[in-house]
């Protein structure tokens, strides 16, 4: 895992929860941890990690992910031994 991804993993579990990482750099991470990402309707995207499917919603028009989704981030990653 490259030094960016790295630091996309700390700060998605930094305490108090952050809402400024940006999203870009969320879904390189999901990449990096050996995941695919694919374009859904609208502004969603679908990835499968973990042998698992989610769907988050890439947003706009500020590039960064709010509390709430970093939140469900965090314990998707948390629930599958993925930790900084």
């Amino acid at each position: 895992m490259k030094t960016k991804h790295k630091r996309t993993l700390t700060q998605i579990f930094s305490r108090p929860v952050r809402a400024n990482i940006n999203f870009k750099d969320i879904e390189a991470l999901f990449v990096a941890l050996g995941g695919e990402v694919t374009e859904r309707e609208g502004s969603r995207i679908a990835v499968v990690l973990f042998g698992q499917v989610r769907v988050f919603h890439r947003p706009h028009p500020s590039p960064d992910t709010d509390k709430g989704a970093v939140s469900s981030i965090r314990k998707w990653l948390e629930e599958n031994g993925v930790k900084p």
